[in-house]
């Protein structure tokens, strides 16, 4: 049967002649795992790559099925991406969470050790990260643009707009407005240590990526990145949660902030780092020397499973030495089976564009 989908054959490992299947879609699959056998190998062609697998025995029929939806999904890339897709992949909304962990878990320490909590100022500190988040991704695109590493990247706004002075003018703006709500929440706190920290962090923000230091291209955009959002905006999102009076001084630096300061860089860190998975070749030929290119794609998945061992060991260390309190431990401790899911996706995918 003639089929334009992408065409999928097994052949025993005993033997040259290779039997026919249709193109494996959701309905097929059935089909498909009902009739290999083990010790076969399966080709997967969709006009731009070919791959293989063996099959080892029947029980892992369930693992081929996440293998033929993958190839299935990584042909629908090759279509056209409708308009609404790349507008969503230019927000990058999951980015955000990088402005509302550091905030929360500051806030949450900041409870912990006055029992206060101001909502309007969490709130505005909030709303402020954001704005510095939207630069930053903005001012990212900007410069990549710049340099090229961005010339095919559909979902770049400059790309979108076509305007590169409009996006970096929009960029600047928004930081102007962020620093300026942090500023403000800095004066009602009247805590001014607050605002150098979070000045340091945009700093670390801007030498990251802006020229004409651009130390990403260096491969020093994740030491930087720890700084930014570990010890310095948590710690002074800390701050910021306690007003300064004459009968209340400034909270004091405590292990416990400490603590969680370090463990949200890690992490944000690590988010960093994957987010270069499928960017390599990219990087690489524009000369940005990112900790992946480095490494290559397989040392880099080593490295997100130790960095996830080194995780959750600092936590428990940390939680043992009554740094963090117990429910802290508790509640990181449900997050174990997602930690799992990641490196296993990682360890799947880490050779895919």
């Amino acid at each position: 049967m003639a089929s334009t989908a992408p065409a999928l054959t097994t052949a025993s490992s005993s033997s040259n002649v290779a039997t026919p299947f249709l193109h494996l879609r959701r309905s097929h699959i059935s089909h498909f795992t009902a009739n290999f056998r083990s010790g076969n190998r399966v080709w997967f062609s969709n006009n731009a790559k070919t791959l293989s697998y063996l099959c080892h025995d029947y029980q892992h029929r369930a693992k081929f099925k996440r293998f033929e939806c993958r190839v299935e999904d990584s042909y629908a890339d090759n279509r056209e991406l409708s308009k609404g897709t790349l507008i969503w992949r230019a927000i990058k909304l999951p980015i955000y969470s990088v402005a509302l962990v550091p905030l929360t878990v500051g806030s949450a320490a900041a409870y912990l050790q006055t029992g206060l909590f101001s909502a309007r100022q969490y709130f505005t500190l909030l709303a402020s990260s954001v704005l510095i988040i939207a630069w930053l991704n903005l001012s990212n695109d900007v410069y990549d643009f710049d340099t090229g590493a961005d010339k095919n990247k559909k979902e770049s706004v400059v790309n979108m707009l076509g305007s590169r002075t409009g996006t970096l003018a929009a960029a600047y703006a928004l930081l102007a407005l962020g620093f300026v709500g942090l500023s403000w929440a800095s004066v009602v706190a009247g805590n001014f240590r607050a605002i150098l920290l979070l000045a340091c962090a945009v700093t670390c923000g801007y030498i990251y990526q802006c020229p004409p230091f651009r130390l990403s291209y260096q491969g020093l955009g994740e030491p930087l990145c720890f700084a930014a959002f570990g010890p310095f905006a948590t710690t002074a999102f800390y701050f910021m949660q306690t007003t300064v009076t004459r009968e209340m001084i400034s909270p004091p630096v405590t292990a416990t902030i400490l603590s969680a300061s370090l463990l949200v860089g890690f992490t944000t860190t690590l988010i960093l780092f994957c987010s270069h998975f499928h960017q390599v070749e990219g990087d690489r030929a524009v000369g940005k020397m990112s900790p992946l290119v480095r490494l290559d794609t397989v040392n880099g998945s080593r490295v997100v499973k130790m960095a996830m061992v080194t995780f959750y060991s600092l936590l428990l260390a940390f939680g043992l030495a009554r740094a963090l309190p117990f429910t802290c431990l508790f509640f990181c401790a449900l997050t174990i089976p997602m930690a799992k899911l990641v490196v296993g996706y990682v360890e799947d995918n880490h050779k895919n564009e």
